[in-house]
């Protein structure tokens, strides 16, 4: 079988037949006792008094935004190299990105937020980059000093800590995603979390007020893992015809892609915000219940990473027991990127997710209506260019994993 960094990578045999078995199980879609139950195991889990859970990371952050009743064009402080998803809920709240550039962790650079923040910053988002805590320590006390308020974006680290206090802790209010390839996986599907009571509670009535998805974009995601593991992976043995099939089940809207092409230009598809699904809920319950195995398995294969890639011609990422690893993020200098990933679909491994090539991912985001400008974060732009990432998820096994690192120990040192 193919390896793949994206594309439904946690789903096991029981994932893929709860969503199946859901498809057929219509009266369990929309309405249901296993939102409130995700969100209750979740405030539990991280120790906070409310979460609320949407149909997407996005609208999460969208609902969090619209509840700080912040003034128009007021400056939200946020990192060079990260998702239109974080970017484009600023810019439909009317308020205004300012980047920052990162540092060697790939989160946000506490030196440079500190000059950037200006009298109209009124908050700082910070990502913790493919699980990598940013420094919140230095943050904090800029957030203090300067008036902001720290909202943490943890759509990459559900499960990481900082000085043993759990990510999504740390600020005014945070928000989590369950897209199809983060830490845990519904497809869709996020949560906001908050020990603030009045911001808590200006949420959840702005949650109240969204509708669920259509049925039929339910369908899409419960189709997803299924149609995924069934047909589109397997099929990429053969010519890459998976390939094919994928953007067969996209063009016709049987399955719905990762990132709409309205948002790629700052444009907010119908589906945003809305209501987490009950179905959606169903298969993210049972996926946090296995949070702890994935956590374990990436720590697993990074060590194993950190083993067979140390000493080569690579920038391997900090080793930091209370991260986690969504993903393994080697910076390769001197060498076109393309052209590995060109040689490595060769044999049949797939590592380009989409986080590379542009400083607002993906590559094909229009980075004018992003509102960034070229040359304002040039570390960002640098890793940006020299970012690979390898696989952490439960499918990749260590003889899986050692494929990759010989086919780059090859690339680099062989004849």
């Amino acid at each position: 079988m193919p390896i793949f960094t994206s594309l439904s990578p946690n789903t096991e045999k029981n994932d893929i037949f709860l969503a199946l078995k859901l498809i057929f199980s219509p009266a369990k879609w929309k309405k249901g006792n296993t939102i409130e139950k995700l969100e209750t195991e979740f405030s539990n889990y991280l120790g906070v008094k409310h979460a609320i859970s949407f149909n997407s990371g996005r609208s999460g952050l969208l609902a969090i935004l619209k509840s700080l009743n912040l003034a128009e064009k007021s400056e939200i402080l946020i990192q060079g190299f990260t998702c239109n998803a974080v970017v484009n809920p600023i810019l439909w709240s009317e308020l205004k990105p300012v980047y920052v550039d990162i540092d060697e962790t790939l989160n946000i650079n506490p030196k440079e937020l500190e000059k950037k923040a200006g009298k109209k910053s009124r908050a700082v988002l910070v990502q913790h980059t493919f699980g990598h805590p940013a420094k919140l320590d230095e943050i904090l006390g800029i957030c203090e000093k300067k008036d902001l308020i720290l909202i943490e974006d943890c759509a990459h680290s559900l499960g990481a800590v900082y000085k043993g206090k759990k990510v999504g802790t740390f600020g005014q209010a945070a928000f989590f995603s369950f897209g199809r390839d983060k830490i845990i996986s519904s497809v869709y599907g996020g949560v906001v979390v908050t020990n603030d009571d009045d911001l808590a509670q200006k949420i959840r009535n702005f949650q109240k007020n969204l509708d669920f998805p259509s049925n039929l974009w339910i369908v899409q995601q419960l189709l997803h893992p299924v149609l995924t593991n069934f047909l589109i992976i397997p099929f990429y043995d053969f010519f890459e015809f998976g390939r094919w099939i994928l953007l067969f089940f996209q063009k016709t809207k049987i399955l719905s892609k990762a990132v709409h092409k309205k948002e790629k230009e700052g444009e907010m598809p119908d589906y945003i915000p809305q209501k987490m699904p009950n179905a959606l809920a169903i298969l993210a319950y049972k996926q946090f219940k296995k949070l702890g195995k994935f956590i374990f398995h990436q720590k697993g294969l990074a060590g194993f990473y950190d083993d067979n890639l140390a000493g080569l011609d690579f920038e391997l990422p900090e080793i930091n027991p209370e991260r986690v690893y969504m993903r393994y993020p080697l910076l390769v200098e001197n060498k076109e990127t393309d052209e590995i990933l060109k040689k490595a679909r060769k044999q049949k491994i797939f590592l380009d997710d989409g986080w590379r090539k542009a400083v607002v991912t993906p590559v094909d985001t229009n980075q004018e209506k992003m509102e960034y400008r070229k040359g304002t974060c040039p570390k960002a732009e640098k890793v940006a260019e020299n970012i690979l990432n390898l696989p952490t998820h439960i499918n990749i096994s260590k003889k899986r994993a050692q494929k990759i690192i010989n086919f780059l120990k090859d690339f680099y040192y062989g004849d």
